[in-house]
């Protein structure tokens, strides 16, 4: 039985599983180019058909999120959902009108849907999935928050769990806490929108001069250039409180954003992004352990936008009651495609476990299909290579970068080893290097290290366990720091990839770095220019690499060369 996911919201995509495994998933920014794409997913549709070589009609059920009234009417009129793509974006010059647009958006999305949305909205995909072949197809809706548990629950690898979301606004709601127990999910908690403390970090990214729903990583990391205090002294605390198993927020959001804003007015940006993000890791730490408590179940498994502050994990995963945690590693909307198809299949056929190795789930060349492509380019050089691993640790060792693509394309957020730029560790030079003119992006942002697993023990302090996906901060071992320096944030954390048999060609990258310099680890940033997605195809990847004057590049078991880059190479 093959179910369909699509998501025709922030950052569209779609998701193909059959039975009870993941076929393929995807994200429309890959295709279009457009960083967190909102269009409906034709491109990921028509992706994840050729990938498994069937066709609309083979197709049993889609199944789509989101319902709420919002939702409904960006699907009525799409224009309006991309005056709104260009507004948040900033792709545009600041309309005067400014608050009132915001002010409009939290209105409506904070209602949940309504008796009319669901029918407008299955007409509305329903036109959508005609214009690329489905006819008569079985279409299901799915809760936002359900479709968010889904991804978490049922691909964490636990039995009995506590299932927790926590987003900015779906369905009209931003939060929920549920249990799966004996294969059977059931809800417990609700978060109303209007207590959202998604929306709130939003508004603070948008405040200090950010895009919301995209540079709130930002924030994350700014906020460790404030200088410390304690969180009796933040004038923000009391703008959340935990009331058992629940959040309650004491302003609504219309009424936040205009506090915030005048506040903000006479605080330097790096303590007030201190002061969000100490409160954001009060609060949730508070509300998970309670729920912890309230239900007696010590493994939980997180999914949600919020869930992408690897700090407030960080305090999370410090709680002793805390037993077993999974964070699903595309965990912001751009993972509700999956999500969906993952809870109807629940629904239809009961299935509430998958196997989830890696989140490497898109598209895959062979080497032919390289070499065919750079056969037509004149600007490169390129050899075949028989020991890729060998000769791009020694790229990394001479104290250089290089740019790695291989296998399929990752699931997410983040770079895992397939689509990356990979750097020595221990150089500052590469990570400026790769800041100003590569990435071209904010100096106070960290890189990430990847890490053979079995090295992580070592590197950081209080592992337990792997963390595969980048999902999790830890602290730098003090003996570690200076073979970290390129990969270690100012107050000495990290966000690590920890890398075990799920990526054999990565791996061995790793391993022929720890013959030459005695350590496991590198610089890894995923495979892009700031502001773009994430490269997909062979193409996309030769046009980043001489678009960022780029020297050296894998491609399969090609070793290539930009022609350009030899002369007058940053």
């Amino acid at each position: 039985m093959y179910i369909l996911g699509v998501w025709d919201g922030h950052d569209s995509g779609a998701a193909l599983v059959k039975d009870n495994k993941i076929i393929f998933a995807s994200n429309e920014e890959r295709y279009t180019k457009r960083k967190l794409e909102i269009d409906f997913p034709r491109n990921s549709i028509s992706a994840a058909l050729s990938f498994e070589g069937i066709r609309p009609s083979d197709v049993d059920m889609v199944a789509f999120p989101t319902t709420d009234l919002s939702k409904t009417i960006s699907r009525v009129f799409p224009m309006q959902k991309e005056a709104y793509y260009r507004f948040r974006r900033r792709k545009m010059l600041r309309p005067r009108l400014e608050s009132l647009m915001h002010y409009t958006k939290y209105a409506m999305t904070t209602v949940g849907p309504l008796p009319f949305c669901d029918e407008i909205s299955r007409y509305e995909v329903s036109k959508e999935l005609e214009k690329v072949g489905f006819n008569d197809v079985k279409l299901v809706s799915i809760d936002h928050h359900r479709a968010h548990a889904a991804t978490a629950a049922f691909t964490s690898g636990m039995k009995d769990q506590l299932v927790i979301t926590l987003d900015g606004i779906g369905d009209g709601l931003s939060g929920s806490v549920s249990t799966l127990e004996g294969g059977e999910m059931t809800r417990k908690v609700e978060i109303p929108g209007g207590d959202s403390i998604g929306i709130f970090y939003e508004q603070v990214t948008n405040i200090i001069g950010m895009r919301e729903l995209e540079d709130e990583g930002k924030i994350m990391a700014m906020a460790d250039y404030s200088f410390p205090f304690p969180f009796s002294k933040n004038k923000l605390k009391d703008f959340f409180s935990v009331v058992g198993v629940g959040i309650k927020a004491k302003y609504g959001p219309i009424n936040q954003y205009d506090i915030l804003s005048r506040m903000a007015w006479g605080i330097p940006r790096e303590q007030f992004a201190y002061m969000a993000q100490q409160l954001l890791e009060n609060i949730i730490t508070e509300f998970v352990s309670n729920a912890i408590d309230e239900y007696g179940i010590g493994d939980v498994s997180f999914a949600g936008g919020i869930m992408s502050n690897i700090k407030a994990n960080m305090k999370i995963r410090a709680l002793e009651k805390l037993k077993g945690w999974y964070i699903f590693p595309h965990m912001g909307d751009g993972g509700i495609a999956l999500g969906a198809a993952l809870h109807a299949n629940y629904l239809e056929n009961g299935t509430s476990h998958y196997q989830f190795p890696d989140s490497y789930l898109g598209e895959e060349y062979d080497n032919e299909h390289v070499l065919k492509i750079l056969k037509k380019e004149k600007d490169v050089s390129f050899d075949r290579e028989d020991n890729v691993a060998g000769h791009a640790a020694e790229i990394i060792e001479s104290n250089d970068y290089l740019l790695w693509f291989q296998g399929r394309m990752e699931y997410g957020p983040r770079a895992l080893g397939d689509r990356s730029i990979v750097g020595n560790s221990s150089s500052e030079s590469v990570k400026d290097k790769l800041n100003t003119y590569v990435k071209q992006r904010e100096w106070y942002q960290p890189f990430a290290p990847s890490m053979l697993e079995e090295e992580a023990s070592r590197l950081l302090e209080d592992v337990k366990g792997s963390d595969r996906f980048m999902t999790m901060g830890y602290r730098v071992k003090e003996s570690a720091r200076e073979v970290m320096k390129s990969v270690v944030h100012v107050d000495m954390t990290a966000r690590p990839q920890m890398v075990g048999s799920e990526n054999k060609a990565y791996r061995e990258l790793l391993k022929s770095v720890k013959k030459r310099s005695g350590y496991g680890v590198v610089l890894n940033t995923s495979f892009n220019i700031h502001g773009m997605p994430i490269v997909a195809s062979p193409e996309d990847a030769l046009d980043t690499l001489k678009k960022t004057n780029s020297r050296y590049m894998f491609m399969g078991n090609y070793f290539i060369e930009n022609k350009k880059a030899k002369k007058g190479r940053r």
